[in-house]
């Protein structure tokens, strides 16, 4: 009896062992990666033609195929110092714009992106774990049901002229609406003319408590209020 006792001890030992050895993994390996930042990915020299003058930049745009958008926000795992970085993206958005100016700049208007928050997937990685299984906390966060969109709306921005051959840099005031709430934010981008599409990438930094989000509740993991929505949308010329 005695020696069965030993061995059952001895087995539920290993199977702690083990657990914790998997726990250990699960949450505090420092085996963590998360994509760069989202930005300017297509190579004007590469798509760009003499067609392009002749396009032109000026006109109504609607959003294009190989756009995309997503968060970016830090999360501390118990036991850790340093922080990871969770970046989920989805590639439904919707959206359009009017471009009108010439050789001295261009007023961009009637600005409006769309995202489809059902569509956001998890893009980081953290050995032993399904990162997956954060986007079922965050669409419960964000009651993606109720509220299955997040929307861009900037009435007015300038772009310089230099657009037409090369990125320029872009900042715009802008109202951000999520979960129901709208506020007040500031987007800073880059653009860029790539073919006959207007390529342009940038980031908005919010508090999700704004918008009446509480950062998502995960066991042995504490999440950022704070966080970082970015986007890399390509525009085509309205038909």
């Amino acid at each position: 009896m005695r020696k069965r006792i030993v061995i059952g001890a001895a087995a539920g030992l290993a199977a702690a062992a083990l657990v914790g050895g998997g726990a250990y993994i699960y949450y505090f390996s420092g085996l963590r990666t998360s994509p760069a930042p989202l930005g300017l990915t297509a190579t004007p020299a590469a798509s760009s033609s003499p067609a392009t003058s002749s396009i032109g930049v000026a006109g109504s745009r609607t959003a294009a195929a190989g756009s995309v958008a997503g968060y970016r926000v830090k999360e501390l795992f118990v036991g850790q110092t340093s922080k990871h970085e969770a970046v989920a993206r989805t590639s439904t958005v919707s959206g359009s714009l009017t471009v009108s100016g010439g050789s001295t700049g261009y007023q961009v208007s009637n600005v409006t992106i769309t995202v489809g928050l059902a569509g956001l997937q998890s893009k980081d990685q953290v050995a032993g774990r399904d990162v997956s299984q954060r986007d079922g906390v965050v669409f419960r966060q964000l009651d993606v049901q109720q509220f299955p969109t997040a929307t861009l709306a900037v009435v007015s921005a300038s772009v310089p002229a230099g657009v037409s051959t090369g990125p320029v840099d872009v900042t715009a005031a802008g109202k951000l609406t999520i979960h129901g709430v709208t506020k007040d934010v500031t987007m800073t981008a880059k653009a860029q003319v790539v073919g006959d599409k207007v390529e342009i990438a940038g980031s908005i930094a919010i508090n999700m408590t704004d918008y009446g989000v509480s950062p998502p509740q995960v066991p042995f993991v504490t999440v950022d209020s704070a966080l970082t929505i970015e986007f890399d949308v390509f525009m085509t010329k309205a038909v």
